[in-house]
């Protein structure tokens, strides 16, 4: 165990019984919307969250409520006064370690649960535990930084490796873009779309650029990426409703997994869209190509940019990274 793991409440001291009964008065208004084999399939399976910020962070609690009872939880990052607008944390929160609130909070809601928290995150020498006993992962890991991306690749390829569902998600403005590689039929991290040393290779927007298609980008963050791209101390607008709705979708999504049955690769909701009268809506819509065209010659420049970059570092070095 790690800093600050607790065992889940044993038989032994809650007796099979009362733990059988505390499991299905919570799970009994779940009857009717979530089928018995998937509620057992969410009682015995394992999932891996793997950044527990505000994408992973978001799927933990309503998983949770949903009957799923076994955690493995990855973050190394501590809470951050920033982080409140929409992380599942406190002020009194501040400075701890996210991996190990959020398990706290699975064990407040299911006291019988199992958690398993690691602080490190995701590394060379903790991903194959991490990865060892999952059944589905939800990558929340970190993009913002060279070393999030090699953390995030490695997580990617291990679940190619061991035939994973992997569900991630990319909170853009009021738009929340959440992706399904079911690595048990993609072959390839990223579906191909980013290759094994481009973490190395190319800058955060270029990598971002590979990810997310350019057709799931809202209007308002064309706008927003154009007007800061080149600002070196620029952080993403990020809001709770976005966020949240990674929770939202993910959480669905993991239960169908889990049961057995396919999702769509590709979910996108705009949040901000559907609240919109439909005359605004139109005008949104009508200035996502002005966007696109005033953006597209400073996209362009920084590929050529991250082309020119320094050069991958060889399967050795990686390794010891």
């Amino acid at each position: 165990m790690t800093d600050g793991e607790r065992e889940p409440m044993s038989e032994t001291a809650a007796g099979p019984t009362a733990k059988a009964g505390f499991y299905a008065e919570l799970t009994t208004r779940n009857a009717g919307v979530v089928p018995e084999a998937d509620q057992w399939a969410l009682r015995t399976a394992t999932v891996l969250v793997a950044g527990c910020g505000s994408i992973g962070g978001a799927a933990v609690e309503p998983l949770a409520r949903l009957g799923l009872q076994k955690f493995v939880l990855a973050d190394p990052g501590t809470y951050e006064l920033n982080n409140l607008n929409r992380q599942s944390a406190t002020a009194a929160d501040l400075g701890r370690n996210k991996a190990s609130l959020a398990g706290d909070r699975v064990r407040a809601i299911n006291p019988h649960a199992s958690v398993e928290v690691c602080t490190e995150g995701v590394t060379p020498r903790t991903v194959q535990r991490l990865t060892g006993s999952c059944q589905v992962i939800i990558d929340g890991v970190d993009v913002t930084t060279p070393e999030g991306w090699r953390a995030k690749l490695l997580l990617h390829r291990h679940a190619v490796r061991r035939r994973l569902p992997l569900i991630t998600g990319w909170d853009m403005a009021g738009t929340q873009y959440v992706r399904c590689y079911d690595y048990r039929h993609v072959r390839e991290p990223f579906a191909g779309a980013i290759g094994p040393y481009d973490a190395d290779r190319h800058d955060m927007w270029e990598l971002l650029r590979r990810a997310v298609p350019l057709r799931h980008v809202p209007t308002d963050m064309l706008a927003e990426i154009r007007a800061n791209h080149a600002r070196t101390d620029y952080s993403f607008p990020q809001v709770a409703y976005t966020a949240m709705a990674f929770g939202v979708l993910s959480s669905h999504m993991v239960v169908r997994l889990l049961a057995g049955q396919r999702v769509r690769a590709e979910v996108r909701l705009d949040v901000h869209q559907k609240a919109r009268p439909l005359g605004e809506r139109w005008r949104s819509r009508a200035r996502w190509p002005v966007e696109l065209a005033a953006l597209l010659p400073e996209l362009l420049r920084l590929a050529r940019r991250s082309g020119a970059g320094r050069a991958p570092l060889a399967p050795a070095d990686r390794d010891a990274t």
